[in-house]
């Protein structure tokens, strides 16, 4: 997608580095940093310059590639990859890309690892390319749907960001907007703000200003009150984790939504790629909820009169915060999942009738 009415990606590998945009200095700050090593990738991961499941797992992709660069030992290379796994430990997407290039480049010849590695961390990007742009041409239905019922602009409300920077391009929940805005069909999100880091108002609002979609940043308490007097359409949100139940683990907030969009019956989807899926976990209660600094809560960062970004503490020096990254949505107030091989309900039956 654009930034500057460029075409960029959120990833690429050049010249043995690899490049990412630095999420952290958006909406402000336009930065592409350069990761040399394994652990700037850990670092990348950590400090969210990077962030979004399939983002975060592409970026271990090449992570390992790094790691290669550096030290092509496979006790390094394990160690490597243990370290990227408990960079983050909520988004599924991390371990499976991790896992995937293990698999991959374990007991390879030294000479031809490097080559393989890299093909292997491209084909996941070119692989998350695909699976986001068939997610958008599903959910372009469900927006077609609605919009030839109504005859106006379809509201659609969306939570953190899990658009094109949150992916390698198109975005998960953002692909079907992007694929409406394009056909023609007249569409506004009230983008999340999204609370603590702000995704929804830096990022979400950003791509789609770059992209020319009408949006409005409104307060992570405002969706019911807008559900409540029929302007919202539909919800679509992305996904850290889903299980093989149809629970979705998501930024924290989403599951509040859910219950709101039930309560009024408006639809409320998740979309996600099949990376997405945590086949092996039952029990939602045993997905690793991610706890960031408190500090993420009481600071907030913005640009003062003279336009430098400066970063300030707005609560009581004695006041304590808690800083939980995700909750998870019960696969009861989903209506469906839009996935790359189709839509399906949120459940064991459906995911299995796509995926098995």
């Amino acid at each position: 997608m654009k930034i500057g009415g460029k075409e960029y990606r959120t990833i690429w590998f050049e010249n043995n580095l690899v490049k990412i945009i630095d999420q952290t200095k958006l909406p402000h700050q336009f930065v592409i940093k350069e990761l040399k090593t394994v652990n700037d990738s850990i670092n990348a991961i950590k400090t969210m310059e990077v962030r979004g499941a399939p983002l975060i797992g592409a970026t271990a992709a090449y992570g390992l590639v790094l790691a290669i660069l550096e030290n092509n030992d496979q006790s390094f290379l394990k160690k490597s990859a243990s370290d990227l796994i408990k960079s983050r430990p909520t988004a599924i997407n991390l371990k499976w890309a991790v896992d995937r290039m293990m698999n991959k480049i374990s007991g390879v010849n030294s000479e031809k690892i490097l080559d393989i590695a890299l093909n292997e961390a491209k084909e996941i990007c070119e692989e998350d390319i695909r699976f986001c742009v068939n997610i958008g041409l599903n959910g372009l239905k469900i927006i077609e749907e609605i919009y030839n019922k109504k005859k106006d602009t379809v509201n659609i409300l969306t939570h953190c960001n899990a658009g094109w920077l949150a992916t390698i391009n198109w975005g998960t929940a953002t692909s079907p907007i992007y694929h409406a805005h394009k056909k023609g069909i007249p569409v506004h999100v009230w983008a999340d703000e999204t609370r603590p880091r702000n995704q929804g108002a830096n990022l979400t609002s950003y791509e789609l200003n770059e992209e020319g979609i009408k949006n409005t940043i409104i307060a992570d308490n405002t969706g019911g009150i807008l559900m409540q007097r029929g302007q919202v359409d539909m919800c679509i949100v992305g996904t850290d984790r889903t299980l093989s139940n149809g629970d979705v683990c998501n930024k924290v907030g989403t599951y509040l939504k859910a219950l709101a969009a039930k309560d009024n019956n408006i639809p409320f989807y998740v979309a996600l790629p099949s990376s997405t899926i945590d086949w092996k976990t039952k029990n939602s209660k045993d997905i690793p909820i991610e706890e960031r600094s408190s500090e993420e809560l009481s600071k907030i960062e913005g640009v003062d009169e003279d336009g430098k970004v400066k970063k300030v503490k707005i609560y009581p020096n004695k006041s304590k915060a808690m800083n939980l990254a995700f909750d998870v949505t019960p696969a009861k107030y989903i209506t469906s999942l839009i996935t790359e091989k189709g839509i399906c309900e949120a459940s064991e039956k459906g995911l299995k009738n796509l995926f098995k």
